[in-house]
């Protein structure tokens, strides 16, 4: 998508090999219009997988699955990452998993009530990011906890240096910007001819 990937080029921020800032229009600054087109690509990708409900974790992955469920006609279901009075377990509803952030540098458990999703269900997953790879797989741990079915894995950014995309095995994912490297400080892509 070539809109993103001028934009990362022009905004994005390398701090060492493995960290790209973009929070100027991802993932604090939200830039609408490319969120927007954001969504507008992910749904055409995943048109012909009759996709039901986009599942997400907070909160960076909030805003582009918006705009894809919004291009599809989907609701959005999101992984909390903190109980709280109206989210506890005390109905046995209540699925998680612990994942390693690489960005906080600490452990850290997201939650998704069951209620929300239903085995029927056809599961698109959306991300800012895929890097290692930790919280894809969470949530598909999870979706596939209450018997529904993941068709797909939308990634805004992928890092492909590093193993996400080993780690989920043969779910069919899309990326919408591929960095084979940050080395030095500059951003390079995938090839896309």
């Amino acid at each position: 998508m070539e809109k993103l990937i001028n934009k990362i080029k022009t905004y994005g921020i390398v701090t060492g090999d493995d960290i790209l800032k973009v929070d100027s229009f991802i993932n604090h600054n939200i830039d609408v219009s490319l969120t927007t087109e954001i969504g507008r690509e992910f749904a055409k990708r995943f048109e012909n997988d009759n996709i039901t409900k986009i599942v997400t974790a907070e909160s960076s992955g909030i805003a582009p699955a918006f705009a894809t469920a919004q291009a599809l006609g989907a609701d959005v279901v999101f992984a909390r990452k903190n109980q709280s009075l109206t989210l506890n377990d005390a109905s046995g509803e209540l699925l998680s998993r612990e994942i390693f952030s690489f960005t906080k540098n600490a452990p850290v458990t997201i939650y998704i009530s069951k209620r929300y999703i239903s085995p029927s269900d056809r599961i698109l997953i959306i991300d800012d990011f895929l890097a290692n790879g930790e919280v894809c797989a969470a949530l598909t741990a999870i979706v596939q906890q209450t018997g529904a079915t993941v068709a797909g894995i939308g990634i805004v950014i992928e890092k492909s240096f590093q193993k996400g995309r080993e780690k989920l095995g043969k779910i069919k994912i899309e990326s919408l910007a591929q960095i084979v490297s940050l080395k030095d400080g500059e951003i390079k892509f995938k090839s896309t001819n």
